[in-house]
């Protein structure tokens, strides 16, 4: 991918675990890689499909200063996220944070950090039966917007749909999301849960009526098998009310185990299901 990078911006801050690091400061190199599609200003000359590196430079050092952590990892998490949220056109960035004056009491020319963070792509999948069930989907849908590192791309229409396991229950709303997302799958799902809690979402019966329910279907290209965090969701080949509102938003999105698109899940499993 192409970048942009900065090179030791050198800035006076205010950080570190003593005292002394936080009253008197010190200098420290900051260098920055901004991965981007460099072909639009290329081909134009224009300024605004790029990133203006005279206005970072400055936006960084101001960021840097305006705050003191004790760790320089603080510090790079904390421009990392700044960068990325605040110029869209950065897919990735890469800091690197230089303190050449570390009091460890011995000689040396730095110490230094750093980071790679980006932004990953997911599916929601979402479903209400108890309630206002739509009035329960955008509920939740806005409290993700509303989410500090999370984006929401594209939403699928809603779709009303027969229970599945416990059928003893009323129909279900459901709809899919997709995400532009600085979080972790871990991170993801702990945003979910709690907004799942904020909704009042009970536990009681499993595949039973639920006020909203928030499942991460896809996370990039990731496989995982973590007891904590499954991903692709097990049984979303298996769903068509899953598969058809994804399908909407994302028909050729390949499963990375399946590798198959939704489009092909959704139409091998409708084909023995009335459901849609």
């Amino acid at each position: 991918m192409d970048k942009i990078f900065i090179k030791d911006l050198e800035v006076y801050g205010y950080h570190g675990v003593y005292i002394e690091e936080k009253n008197m400061g010190q200098r420290f190199f900051i260098s920055a890689e901004l991965y981007l599609d460099l072909n639009p200003p290329g081909m134009t000359d224009d300024l605004n499909k790029t990133v203006n590196y005279a206005e970072l430079c400055h936006k960084i050092e101001q960021r840097f200063i305006e705050k003191k952590f004790d760790l320089i990892e603080s510090c790079a998490e904390y421009l990392a996220n700044i960068i990325l949220n605040e110029y869209t056109l950065i897919d990735k960035v890469k800091i690197n944070i230089k303190k050449p004056s570390a009091p460890i009491g011995k000689p040396l020319k730095y110490v230094g950090v750093e980071i790679e963070r980006g932004w990953h792509t997911a599916f929601i999948g979402l479903g209400s039966n108890l309630g206002d069930k739509e009035g329960n989907l955008k509920l939740a849908i806005d409290m993700i917007k509303e989410t500090e590192g999370i984006k929401v791309t594209k939403q699928s229409q809603v779709y009303i749909t027969k229970p599945v396991g416990y059928t003893d229950q009323d129909n279900f709303a459901n709809s899919v999301i997709q995400l532009k997302t600085l979080k972790k799958p871990k991170e993801l799902l702990e945003t979910m849960l709690k907004i799942e809690e904020a909704l009042k979402r009970e536990r009681i019966i499993r595949w039973g009526p639920r006020t909203i329910d928030l499942d991460i279907l896809l996370y990039d290209d990731i496989v995982s098998t973590d007891e904590n965090i499954v991903v692709p969701h097990p049984r979303m080949h298996e769903r068509l009310f899953v598969l058809k509102p994804l399908s909407d938003i994302a028909p050729y999105y390949i499963h990375p185990l399946l590798n198959k698109t939704i489009i092909q899940l959704w139409e091998e499993v409708t084909k023995s299901n009335k459901d849609f």
